[in-house]
């Protein structure tokens, strides 16, 4: 990203770990993204509508962004297989780990849970891996 600084990381970290933090505190919910978009496809009685408001906000929240000339990363311009193979993987990768990079590596360490600072070390050490492979070979 070329836009990266630390402060714009700060911010945006300490904006996620408020909501996770809102979220468990007044609704005793965790804010794993994979987990609330699952209880939306198989969905459980009282727990559909706080999924639904959360999924909801996270769309809205695009729109939040414009007059602050945030960019976002452009999917438009990579060949869609590529997009469905990577949704594919993240699938994948959040079954096998039992929650997804919100879950573990915001909640989950947060609450020092051994599970969770393994999947984040696992899945940290893979996206560096797969960084360094990108800027060794380009584009994949």
């Amino acid at each position: 990203m070329e836009n990266f600084t630390p402060w714009s990381a700060l911010a945006g970290g300490a904006l996620l770990g408020l909501s996770a933090s809102l979220l468990m505190l007044f609704a005793g919910k965790i804010a794993g993204i994979s987990g609330i978009i699952g209880g939306l496809l198989t969905p459980q009685k009282g727990e559909f509508k706080w999924r639904l408001a959360f999924a909801v906000g996270m769309v809205i929240s695009l729109f939040i962004l414009i007059p602050f000339a945030i960019e976002l990363p452009e999917l438009v311009n990579q060949p869609p297989v590529y997009i469905v193979i990577a949704g594919i993987l993240v699938g994948f990768g959040t079954r096998l780990a039992n929650g997804c990079t919100s879950g573990h590596g915001i909640i989950g360490m947060g609450r020092f849970s051994k599970r969770s600072v393994v999947a984040t070390c696992v899945f940290m050490t893979v996206a560096a891996f797969v960084v360094l492979l990108r800027q060794q070979f380009g584009a994949l």
